[in-house]
């Protein structure tokens, strides 16, 4: 199974301020859509509740409350190993994690690639990305959009480094 995260964050890694994204990038989220479209995703109730159009196949949702959702593609997971369980139920070879902060945090030890979109300036915020050690991650790819950059970070195997 494969762990991808996808976030738009800013220079200070801010990812959200009071439930809502600082800014807006329609091509972004176009283009966000189209990556996660065909795979299950993965992320925490909060976020969860923010979509009206939920993205992926299926969402799976973290929550320290056991619960049920409206949304017949939607499953209750207690914690990484049970939303990767899940995904992998669903025969998935790839999971998207999409936040909010606490979940990319939970997840990032485990990701095997991370999508980041880059929004230049530092924004006010409440939720980040968490830090990680680029040394560990190799940055594979990175392509410009008007007022934003796509970056694609993969972990190399354990052998390349």
């Amino acid at each position: 199974m494969e762990l991808v995260s996808v976030a738009a964050l800013s220079e200070n890694r801010v990812i959200g301020n009071d439930d809502d994204v600082p800014w807006d990038l329609p091509e972004d989220k176009a283009q966000y859509r189209a990556l996660v479209a065909d795979s299950p995703v993965i992320f925490g109730r909060r976020t969860f509740e923010m979509f009206s159009d939920l993205p992926g196949t299926a969402q799976i949702v973290l929550s320290r409350t056991e619960r049920e959702f409206d949304a017949e593609t939607a499953h209750y997971a207690a914690d990484v190993d049970e939303a990767v369980e899940i995904a992998e139920s669903l025969g998935a070879e790839r999971a998207y994690v999409l936040g909010g902060g606490g979940i990319y945090e939970l997840f990032q030890p485990h990701l095997d690639r991370m999508v980041l979109t880059r929004v230049p300036g530092e924004y006010e915020g409440d939720s980040f990305y968490p830090e990680w050690d680029e040394n560990e991650w190799d940055l594979v790819d990175s392509e410009a959009y008007e007022g934003f950059t796509v970056e694609t970070w993969e972990r190399p195997e354990d052998d390349e480094r």
